[in-house]
């Protein structure tokens, strides 16, 4: 048990790291265009986002795949440009700015990448382990966890400003996915493979 809670709380820590912000920043990206009352949802993507990051890194921590660490750091910050971009072209097109089908699909393929991106970490980490599994259901745990504070702090933020300031959702989506997008770019110079 003790075992399961240091992965649990390794995995709160992985996401809740503000000197290691993209996972906050994608998953802030994804909830922009939610509201509470699509609550199932958001909560919905998030496990699946958990599901797919916890998929790669067992399949890193098993050596079944390995991925090249640059390209993975890469495509992290490219994932939350594309995140930020679909709500941008959804609310510019008023396309249904929540398409479920789309999240799921982009979210399972960000999830995977962003679990390649801790890999190494992880498998250093579980060096001396033999039991590999008590690790990543921990692990999962504490980013699920996490990743539900800040659902909730996201939902709670869009909530203030479409009901309380009462700007129109649409415009919202725009300006805090611009806003996204500006964080990124950084990151994407700062990754770029040469």
């Amino acid at each position: 048990m003790e075992e399961f809670l240091f992965y649990t709380e390794l995995g709160l820590y992985h996401v809740l790291d503000f000197g290691a912000y993209d996972h906050i920043l994608f998953l802030t990206a994804l909830a922009i265009p939610f509201t509470f009352s699509s609550w199932k949802n958001i909560i919905l993507l998030a496990t699946v986002f958990t599901i797919a990051h916890c998929f790669s890194l067992g399949l890193s921590s098993y050596e079944v795949l390995t991925v090249d660490v640059a390209l993975i750091e890469f495509l992290i910050p490219v994932t939350i440009l594309l995140t930020a971009l679909f709500n941008i072209y959804s609310a510019k097109n008023k396309k249904e700015i929540h398409s479920i089908k789309l999240h799921l699909a982009a979210t399972t393929f960000f999830g995977l990448i962003h679990g390649f991106g801790f890999s190494n970490y992880f498998k250093m980490l579980m060096a001396e382990e033999e039991d590999k599994l008590t690790p990543l259901l921990g692990f999962a745990t504490g980013i699920e966890m996490s990743q539900l504070l800040i659902l909730i702090f996201a939902l709670g933020l869009t909530f203030v400003v479409l009901n309380l300031l009462k700007v129109k959702q649409r415009l919202y989506v725009i300006v805090a996915s611009i806003l996204v997008i500006a964080i990124t770019i950084p990151m994407l110079i700062d990754t770029f493979p040469i």
